[in-house]
């Protein structure tokens, strides 16, 4: 089984992170976990301010040290899985979509979460969220775009997208939108 690119440069993030801190990642985690800290930005903070770390350093621990406490790891495919059940017809979408974006490049990196999966390149361009059990959102960080159409302003629905394209209909799942989605992922490049 090979290596995937980004599989390689985390695994150096990791070594670099116990090589020049001088501690290994269990013990991070220990500290971290012990932290008395529950929120993930205050733990960010904690490792950025009381031990030096620089930001993305801080978040991959903080990640690995949730995960730790919970027994590791999530299965990505039980991520997906959990998101859909009893939203089968929106799995459909998903899936259709999912086909679409993959396409655009062997460069997109697909990574579920408990609520939505994140879509990246070489930073997040979409989130896919089944927000209803009719309806799925679909998050996308276009800078520059005026909201028009389909294409709405994501407002407060979620701070990590400028904007928000809702599906309830598969029709809905065209050309127009998949451009939007493309020029998202042309942004993130």
């Amino acid at each position: 089984m090979s290596t995937s690119p980004v599989d390689k440069a985390f695994q150096t993030q990791l070594d670099n992170i116990e090589k020049n801190s001088g501690k290994t990642l269990a013990e991070w985690f220990a500290i971290v976990n012990n932290s008395g800290l529950s929120k993930h930005g205050e733990m960010v903070s904690f490792l950025k301010e009381k031990h030096g770390f620089t930001h993305g350093n801080a978040n991959t621990i903080i990640h690995f040290a949730k995960q730790s406490q919970a027994g590791g790891p999530e299965d990505p495919d039980d991520l997906v899985a959990a998101q859909y059940n009893g939203k089968e017809q929106l799995k459909k979408w998903y899936d259709k979509l999912m086909k679409e974006i993959k396409a655009f490049g062997n460069d997109v990196e697909v990574s579920p979460k408990k609520a939505y999966v994140s879509v990246r390149r070489k930073k997040q361009f979409a989130i896919i969220q089944p927000s209803t059990k009719t309806r799925l959102d679909v998050g996308l960080n276009l800078k520059g775009v005026a909201p028009n159409g389909n294409l709405e302003a994501a407002g407060s629905w979620n701070a990590m997208c400028t904007h928000r394209i809702k599906i309830e209909d598969e029709k809905t799942i065209n050309k127009e939108m998949m451009e939007q989605i493309r020029q998202a992922y042309e942004q993130a490049g």
